[in-house]
């Protein structure tokens, strides 16, 4: 049963590392139509209100969200090689190294999920309010992009869906490593 368990539970803590990677690399992919359609509209960076298309500072307002997205998918990949460094894809038995990179890597993971959630649905609403009539005619006028797709706003229902579902995975792997570790202690015990 072990085996079965510790085979889980590798493919866990590789998931966790990949969807970790996941949204460290969608951090760096989020703005790139925003930059390619909004950027240029922006006729002086120093003062925001002098746009040829009404709405575009979304661009600039969602900067300070994607370096903070940026650094917490750094820390979920610190975290899951946390979990290989605690040899919790290896180990028969849970140490308290163990459970904390389990625990620490889970908790990211869902605060990382909600937060971003929240955010990513507040630029969206904001994107929306763009003038897209003025920003047709503008990518008409000066061969820029023309965008009106929220795509890769809508990417992050699925990647933190999938992030919320491996640190689930891994707490239900949690409580079946330690249900294993009793039924061992107890047969060792000869109960």
């Amino acid at each position: 049963m072990y085996k079965r368990q510790m085979r889980v539970e590798k493919i866990l803590c590789f998931l966790a590392i990949a969807v970790s990677a996941a949204v460290f690399i969608y951090s760096l992919g989020i703005m790139t139509d925003l930059y390619d359609s909004l950027y240029m509209t922006m006729r002086n960076p120093n003062d925001l209100t002098k746009t040829s298309v009404p709405g575009s500072i979304v661009y600039y307002t969602m900067q300070g969200f994607t370096q903070m997205l940026m650094l917490s998918g750094l820390g979920l990949i610190l975290l899951s090689v946390l979990l290989f460094l605690t040899n919790t894809h290896v180990r028969r038995k849970y140490y308290v190294g163990n459970f904390l990179s389990v625990g620490l890597w889970s908790a990211a993971a869902l605060v990382v999920s909600v937060w971003g959630h929240f955010q990513i649905n507040y630029f969206k609403g904001q994107f929306l309010q763009v003038d897209f009539e003025a920003l047709r005619a503008h990518a008409d006028m000066w061969k820029t992009l023309y965008t009106e797709s929220t795509f890769w706003f809508d990417v992050h229902y699925v990647l933190f869906g999938v992030l919320i579902l491996t640190a689930a995975a891994m707490i239900g792997n949690l409580f079946w490593k330690v249900s294993l570790m009793k039924q061992e202690d107890a047969l060792l015990s000869g109960k």
